[in-house]
């Protein structure tokens, strides 16, 4: 949907995870092996993937200032049980949060929140205001006041409509 570049370092996994689904033509990308494959998704572990997913994007509504598309678990309550260690580069002594156990899938969002955090990137992860699709992108104006995932598509869709409205 957006020709943005992709969300900065681990917040990649966030994002691509967020946009697995086109809400505009219903097509998810969970539905597929080869979608599962990209997230090393069981099929029995696919519709606590869209829990995630889907709490996740009402996070990323937040971000943007927008209410959630619908009702949710809070994503707090899913990271919550997450098992994260400290982990400690060797070589140069960095430390980062990363999963106690590398398969589960909300595990390693844990870790790529709590890098995001680290970082201060995890507020311009946001979700596109625009109902038809809540695509999540990464947010790299100045101010950090995106709206849309694509100003060519979903801006001049919104534009256009307070055009006609008037």
């Amino acid at each position: 949907m957006s020709e943005r570049s992709a969300a900065p370092g681990a917040l990649a996994l966030v994002e691509s995870l967020v946009n697995t689904v086109d809400l505009e033509s219903g097509s998810d990308a969970l539905d597929t092996a080869e979608g599962r494959a990209r997230f090393g998704l069981a099929q029995h572990e696919v519709e606590q993937a869209r829990e995630l997913r889907e709490s996740l994007r009402a996070t990323l509504l937040a971000h943007a200032g927008h209410p959630p598309h619908r009702a949710v678990t809070p994503l707090g309550r899913l990271l919550a049980g997450a098992p994260l260690v400290v982990t400690v580069d060797e070589r140069d002594g960095t430390a980062a949060l990363a999963p106690a156990d590398r398969g589960p899938l909300v595990s390693r969002v844990a870790a790529a929140v709590a890098d995001a955090l680290v970082e201060g990137t995890w507020a311009r992860l946001k979700a596109c205001e625009a109902a038809t699709c809540h695509w999540a992108y990464y947010d790299r104006s100045p101010a950090g006041r995106g709206r849309w995932c694509s100003m060519q598509v979903c801006g001049a869709r919104a534009k256009m409509r307070r055009y006609r409205a008037k």
